[in-house]
């Protein structure tokens, strides 16, 4: 009786080009290699991402790359050189995805953009994240994820209201674009199955921005009225944010009939939950102010842990907020195994974040952690078939700055 073969990883056979800088890029191609990809990452052999220079560092090697850029091969080519755009555009013949982060037009001043490429190859899906996008008035002019929350109008919701404008604490406009960016090769690639064609991807960091704005757009289109900062307090439902305690702070979402009959009889609140005025969520919003005087006047009197308990038995969603590190040293998370540790070359394991992506027939790939710069360079350039003058001239910086 032939065994049954193991399931393999959802893209394995898929072979990925990163031209990948800092967030976006390295981002989307550490999900599709999470999903089984090959993906193999090229950078410049002066210095490489320059994620690579930020601390803090293992023994010189920068903590955060080790965890950005898992499960890949560096290959490290000068791709202003005649060689080595030679050797890029050798496994450009092989690959199925390139994925870019460069400002708009430097790939194509180097001779290696999306036609180019499909030149070459024309199964080929080439996805490129940028600031603003590909082409607009605005495309030209340089974009960090800080530029993109402002210029998105998700600085302007967050934080407390009269208080300073204040972002995302994590680079979300990075990251989104990042997560669009995967999402639409995987779609691309699927499209590409059916008609042998690759084609080109554009995702912005400001058009993920905006595209986060649902609430914001639903008061916005019906009502004209512009969103404001909120604190912690939801844009059209109450009670739905922070609530302080003895000694900290919980967060609440009593936003349905049963959740906030819970909370009330939680809080011994029995007047305000026959008070019609407070009937729904929409009336709570409109009386939030004194609302959140009534709570708090409760939740001050209690500490974190006996609030969390009072509310989940009574099925109140809600929950505490966690520093960093007691998230990383979570019990619900280490029963679900999310933290893992990948091996490295010269530091041994690296703890690693788990990917959110949970399959019950494929999981998600834990192999390498982020590699040193060119550490693959030699064996993959070999494994495509680059002749051995070419991986020696291709990977020998030439002189001026990069595009």
């Amino acid at each position: 009786m032939n065994a049954t073969p193991e399931p393999q990883p959802p893209l394995t056979g898929i072979t990925v080009l990163e031209v990948g800088v800092f967030m976006a890029a390295p981002f989307a191609a550490m999900q599709l290699a999470d999903l089984g990809a090959r993906v193999v990452k090229v950078e410049d052999p002066r210095s490489g991402d320059p994620v690579r220079a930020s601390g803090p560092f293992l023994d010189g090697e920068s903590s955060p790359y080790l965890r950005l850029n898992r499960n890949k091969e560096s290959v490290a080519l000068d791709l202003k050189s005649t060689a080595g755009k030679a050797a890029f555009l050798a496994l450009v013949g092989e690959a199925d995805v390139v994925v870019e982060n460069l400002r708009p037009g430097a790939m194509a001043r180097l001779g290696l953009d999306a036609a180019a490429v499909a030149a070459v190859n024309p199964r080929v899906v080439y996805a490129s994240g940028s600031g603003w996008g590909q082409d607009g008035p605005l495309a030209p002019l340089p974009g960090l994820d800080i530029m993109a929350q402002a210029r998105s109008g998700i600085m302007s919701i967050t934080g407390t209201p009269g208080g300073e404008p204040v972002k995302v604490g994590v680079p979300v406009c990075d990251l989104v674009c990042g997560l669009y960016l995967a999402l639409a090769v995987t779609a691309a690639l699927r499209e590409r199955d059916r008609t042998g064609v690759g084609q080109s991807i554009d995702v912005s960091l400001f058009e993920a921005g905006v595209s986060l704005a649902v609430w914001e757009a639903g008061k916005y289109f019906a009502t004209g009225e512009v969103g404001g900062p909120l604190g912690s307090a939801h844009q059209s439902q109450a009670p739905y944010q922070a609530f302080q305690t003895a000694d900290g702070w919980v967060t609440i979402g009593a936003n349905t009939p049963n959740t906030w009959a819970g909370l009330c009889r939680s809080l011994d609140m029995p007047t305000e939950l026959a008070d019609p005025g407070y009937g729904d969520a929409s009336r709570r919003h409109a009386r939030r102010g004194e609302l959140l005087d009534v709570i708090e006047a409760r939740t001050r009197t209690r500490t974190t842990e006996s609030l969390l308990t009072a509310l989940g038995d009574a099925g109140v969603p809600c929950a505490p907020i966690n520093d960093y590190g007691q998230v990383f040293t979570d019990a619900h998370l280490a029963a679900r195994d999310f933290f893992w540790d990948a091996p490295h070359p010269a530091l041994g394991p690296v703890r690693q974040l788990g990917s959110p992506m949970r399959m019950s027939r494929t999981p998600a790939v834990r192999g390498v952690a982020g590699p040193p710069l060119g550490a693959d360079t030699h064996a993959v350039l070999t494994r495509y078939g680059v002749p051995a003058d070419v991986v020696a001239a291709a990977t020998t910086p030439a002189t001026g700055k990069q595009a």
